[in-house]
């Protein structure tokens, strides 16, 4: 299939120099940030759904071996009573919302063919008057569950990071497997676009949704697009989440003993940035 044929394009407005915002499934989704930031994004500003991006070409669907490694790459399925109620595909989803010149897309990260994926971004990018790309993801680290998530910056160009410190984020140093986005960032100046990765580095000894740092991540992601938001909701899912997480270390000695020598790591760096301040 030609990328004409896999980008799938509903309605194209016409923004002046937008910002489009990148969430991904997989890799670099810790928490459910990546994809719960961009999720509430699109349902907080009432973003409407306006291309697509046919999975078929990029996806692994069967790998030989165990069934605990073939069962992160089928399909999932619900059968109740001899029927399927359910069966589901990757989905990759733009949503636009014109008044804030904004675009948000909802993704799985390829498995295969990361060129032709980049270009259906990049030419979608094209059509509608993008400028700016910022990824926003997530990885597990040291940070405790009672402190904001750290806040990592890639660039695609090293005039954008003055730029991005008055947002309280540090420079990313990292070495090792890449992620689809690292690509994408490579390829990114060579179409006209500059792009920008933001990961949050949230507590790595919990799993599942972490509304906390969902809710961090998006009033620092607010912030750069200069919107407006009602974060009530996200706010009070955060606070209730981390009375019960602390619940649940409370009774786990050894677990509430590296947590609280983290939070100790955590306000010493504080103190000690501070006191390197002109």
């Amino acid at each position: 299939m030609s990328e004409p044929d896999l980008l799938k394009i509903h309605q194209s407005p016409l923004l002046d120099q937008a910002t489009l915002i990148l969430a991904f499934t997989g890799w670099m989704d810790g928490g459910d940030v990546s994809t719960g930031t961009v999720r509430h994004l699109v349902e907080l500003v009432h973003a409407t759904p306006m291309a697509e991006i046919d999975p078929e070409p990029f996806y692994i669907y069967n790998v030989p071996g165990p069934m605990e490694v073939a069962g992160l790459f089928r399909p999932p399925a619900t059968i109740e009573e001899g029927l399927i109620k359910h069966f589901e595909l990757p989905t990759n989803t733009f949503y636009c919302h014109p008044p804030a010149n904004l675009m948000l897309f909802i993704g799985k990260e390829p498995h295969l063919r990361w060129r032709t994926f980049g270009q259906c971004i990049f030419e979608l990018a094209r059509r509608v008057g993008v400028r700016r790309i910022v990824f926003v993801g997530s990885f597990g680290g040291a940070v405790p569950h009672t402190r904001l998530p750290r806040l990592y910056v890639t660039c695609s160009h090293a005039d954008l990071l003055p730029e991005m410190e008055q947002y309280a984020v540090r420079r990313s140093g990292y070495q090792g497997p890449s992620s689809f986005t690292t690509y994408l960032m490579t390829q990114a100046e060579s179409v006209g676009l500059e792009m920008i990765s933001l990961v949050a580095e949230i507590p790595g000894y919990l799993q599942g949704t972490n509304p906390a740092s969902i809710e961090a991540v998006t009033r620092r992601l607010a912030k750069l697009l200069h919107l407006h938001l009602d974060l009530a909701d996200l706010r009070a899912a955060s606070t209730l989440w981390e009375l019960e997480v602390s619940k649940i270390v409370e009774q786990n000695e050894e677990l509430a003993a590296t947590i609280r020598k983290l939070e100790e790591e955590y306000d010493n760096e504080l103190i000690r940035a501070a006191a390197e301040l002109p």
